[in-house]
């Protein structure tokens, strides 16, 4: 199993994937389910996958041999165009598979979703299902999902808006979807792939890959720097410089110890007061003139 959420908004767009794939309760393995095709300055498309590896192996295998050679992506003139072409992959592997596969009770099971722009187009996000047919994300329903989707959609619908949520929101939502779902399902893990566009950028530049036991409240904030990368999150709190530390005086923790009571040598704060019906404190006797 996996899950895979792709986020469209006014300013862009958000893909995440895990890459926990497994055969079985003893067989767990790490496989990247993000793919890349970008022709820089003319078009960038993400594509997301789940189900039957082997399945989605071919169809990636297959798209990128078109792409190198020009073809296939590399021609398509918009994201709609680009979405009918993966499903026409998806089709040829299905007549090569979809028959052996089920003589041995196995589905032909792939799903997938794309994300990206064409120059002279806004960005979008499409679905597109085992028999090939594409879905787009409307602006009432900003974002699309595969896999293991029941875990991380509450916290989508609460808080992906179109028109409000910035990239750096969306990216947060993103890891908490995941976040959410692999706390829920050990078939969906880490590491997890996460990539932010922005409208008009027709590069990849923002792609950042978190490993098991990176910490998820520190998500990526906004790029900087010539690189575009997204800032590391800081795991130490800043130390302070010595002429700060001097000028406050060391405060110390209150102590759990009782402390003495002056008035009586044998008192201590919080001690009961019946030790002092029982042995009260001798006083000294006044004798008159």
């Amino acid at each position: 199993m996996t899950y895979c959420v792709g986020i469209w908004t006014r300013y862009g767009l958000v893909m995440a994937s895990d890459s926990r794939t497994n055969a079985g309760h003893d067989q767990v393995n790490v496989s990247r389910k993000m793919h890349t095709f970008v022709q820089p300055g003319e078009r960038v498309f993400i594509l997301l996958s789940s189900g039957s590896l082997s399945c989605t192996q071919s169809i990636i295998t297959l798209l990128q041999r078109d792409f190198d050679q020009g073809k296939g992506l590399a021609q398509a003139p918009s994201l709609y165009d680009a979405a009918r072409i993966i499903g026409e992959q998806v089709r040829r592997v299905s007549d090569m598979d979809r028959d052996a596969l089920e003589r041995d009770d196995f589905k032909f099971n792939v799903n997938l979703v794309l994300g990206g722009q064409v120059r002279g187009e806004s960005p979008g996000l499409f679905i597109i299902y085992p028999q090939g047919n594409p879905l787009q994300a409307s602006v009432d329903s900003p974002y699309l999902q595969i896999g293991e989707t029941k875990y991380g959609r509450p916290i989508l619908d609460r808080g992906i808006r179109f028109e409000r949520t910035t990239l750096e929101e969306a990216a947060k939502y993103a890891l908490l979807s995941l976040d959410s779902t692999m706390r829920s399902n050990v078939t969906v893990g880490p590491p997890v792939d996460l990539l932010a566009y922005e409208v008009d950028e027709l590069e990849v530049t923002r792609l950042r890959r978190f490993p098991a036991g990176r910490r998820w409240a520190a998500c990526p904030r906004s790029a900087s720097g010539p690189g575009g990368h997204w800032s590391r999150p800081r795991c130490r709190p800043r130390r302070r410089s010595s002429s700060s530390s001097r000028a406050r005086p060391n405060r110390r923790a209150p102590s759990c110890s009782p402390r003495p009571n002056l008035h009586h040598p044998d008192r201590h704060q919080g001690a009961s007061d019946a030790h002092l019906l029982r042995h009260p404190p001798e006083r000294p006797e006044h004798h008159e003139a």
